[in-house]
């Protein structure tokens, strides 16, 4: 998203200011979102203002708005598989192909987040071994922030065998691990769904990890 304006009728090209952030004034608010008008001063020591979406939702105490699971499930005599959602989205008008995610409640740490979201949307209990620092997600449009928790399922456990999910508009699909650039591609096609960008960023992370280590990817024009 471009400024919505300049406030100042001066360009000073060599000069250095520290952007910052000078006033932020709700223009609209939800019960999940709000639109801003964010007053700032950019590098060159210009005014200007900018249109900003924030959740109402972000909690005390924590830098992160939510959660996105990186969910392995390891089975016997199975490949391991990318624990994957599939749900219709409204602000796309489609169905989405997503990493389970979720908001972080009162209280929670990332970890505890990611495994509610988890039992919530999948049906599956796991063991969280890694979580990312807070990242930003659509730093153009919000200062909407998450962290990224890699999770392992032990597919064997009585418990995930059969498991149940808590909701109901959500389709779990399982996605072999070595196999999941070329399958996302298969269910975008058959199924015409969106794919979230965390999802397809890390399929070519995969494909080049597994096929092409050493190389650097060269993208189709």
């Amino acid at each position: 998203m471009e400024p919505v304006t300049n406030m100042s009728n001066e360009v000073h090209p060599k000069a250095t200011t520290e952007p910052h952030i000078v006033t932020e004034e709700v223009i609209a608010a939800g019960k999940w979102v709000k639109l801003e008008k964010t007053t700032y001063v950019d590098p060159a020591g210009n005014t200007r203002l900018w249109e900003t979406v924030k959740r109402t939702t972000r909690q005390a105490n924590t830098e992160a708005d939510g959660v996105g699971i990186i969910a392995l499930l390891k089975r016997t005599l199975h490949k391991d598989c990318v624990v994957m959602v599939k749900q219709f989205r409204p602000p796309l008008g489609s169905y989405s192909l997503e990493f389970p995610a979720g908001l972080i409640d009162e209280g929670e740490s990332a970890e505890v987040a990611a495994l509610r979201e988890l039992k919530e949307e999948t049906g599956y209990k796991g063991e969280v071994v890694g979580v990312t620092p807070v990242t930003s997600l659509d730093p153009g449009l919000s200062n909407c922030t998450t962290q990224i928790v890699m999770v392992n399922i032990n597919g064997d456990d009585h418990d995930n065998i059969h498991p149940t999910q808590q909701l109901e508009f959500v389709e779990v699909i399982l996605v072999p691990l070595d196999e999941f650039q070329g399958k996302i591609h298969e269910l975008m096609k058959k199924d015409k769904i969106v794919v979230d960008a965390k999802v397809y960023i890390y399929a070519m992370g995969m494909a080049q990890a597994f096929f092409k280590p050493r190389e650097l990817p060269i993208l189709k024009q």
